[in-house]
């Protein structure tokens, strides 16, 4: 960011990116969701849709806090990949690689999520500053599940 942008501005430019995110991971969890197979189908099939509706709920929540601070949020489909850092699931993955995608995707919000937490902070905005910090809770945790199933998968997950 820009010297010349305002702390308020970094914020709500956060606010943007990580409700962008949420779009795309929430589209990446309805992919796996769909496509998920194997002896551990119903168990992922369920994890996929629980953990896709968390994230569907932030999308909502991380809007409404730009439109709070007097921004406005991503409201266009053609720009949340614009502002997005996670990348859309593309291609066929094994249930390994969908479960490995979406750690990677957690790890990569969960870091953005602290440093978007120390500039809101930085701003005065506690408000903000605690919606990330509730929203990494939520990421670790999802990361937790699906690292569960990498580690303790007895070989079913490939």
């Amino acid at each position: 960011m820009s010297a010349t942008t305002t702390l308020k501005e970094q914020v709500l430019t956060t606010l943007k990116r990580e409700q962008a995110n949420a779009v795309v991971m929430y589209l990446n969890y309805k992919k796996y969701h769909w496509l998920t197979y194997g002896p551990l189908f119903r168990d992922l099939h369920l994890l996929f849709e629980e953990q896709g509706s968390e994230v569907f709920a932030m999308i909502d929540e991380l809007a409404e806090r730009s439109l709070m601070l007097d921004g406005q949020p991503v409201a266009d489909p053609a720009d949340y990949l614009k502002v997005a850092t996670v990348t859309p699931s593309s291609g066929q993955l094994t249930v390994k690689q969908m479960i490995e995608e979406a750690i990677a995707n957690h790890e990569l919000i969960i870091t953005e999520m602290h440093q978007d937490a120390e500039i809101a902070t930085e701003a005065g905005d506690i408000g903000t500053a605690d919606l990330y910090t509730r929203l990494v809770q939520t990421h670790q945790k999802h990361r937790w599940f699906l690292k569960e199933f990498l580690a303790k998968g007895d070989g079913l997950v490939s």
